[in-house]
């Protein structure tokens, strides 16, 4: 391998919708998937035209989406996460450590998260996509992690391709 590759690092830029306090739940949460061996992309299009904070996939090809609170608030007037339930194998709620957990929906995990980590209060009941749609979720997973990659690496090289 190159040594100039090598000891490339990549950062990706801040998405400037998000409140610090999400940003920090996102990044604890990110490192929860990652120490169970799923590997995240956040801010994720979906098919749908919705858009899930962290949409994850595990070795086997099991998708997970993450939604993120970082407040009541947000919780009582964004209730587009329903709809996240077609395009994963489990849907979970991250949250920060204040965060009344007793009023997220039963059928949903959750896991209580911070800058450092997080940790798993409820695992998500598992509804397994279609086929179909695993395949659709998977390949649009791939070529937008992918796209992100080329684009940070070098962005004149992904305009135009659709990610």
């Amino acid at each position: 391998m190159d040594q100039a590759l090598a000891s490339l690092s990549i950062v990706m830029p801040l998405d400037g919708r998000q409140s610090e306090t999400a940003r920090a739940i996102q990044r604890g949460a990110l490192r929860y998937l990652a120490a169970r061996g799923l590997v995240g992309v956040p801010e994720f299009s979906l098919a749908s035209g919705r858009r899930a904070d962290i949409a994850a996939i595990d070795g086997r090809g099991e998708v997970w989406v993450v939604e993120i609170k970082s407040s009541v608030t947000d919780f009582r007037t964004d209730r587009k996460w329903a709809d996240y339930r077609l395009h994963c194998d489990r849907l979970f709620f991250a949250v920060g450590p204040d965060f009344p957990v007793e009023i997220l929906p039963e059928d949903a995990g959750v896991m209580v998260a911070d800058q450092f980590g997080a940790g798993l209060v409820r695992e998500a009941p598992r509804h397994p996509m279609p086929g179909v749609t695993r395949r659709a979720v998977t390949l649009r997973l791939a070529r937008t992690a992918a796209g992100r990659l080329m684009g940070l690496m070098d962005p004149d090289g992904v305009r135009g391709i659709e990610l």
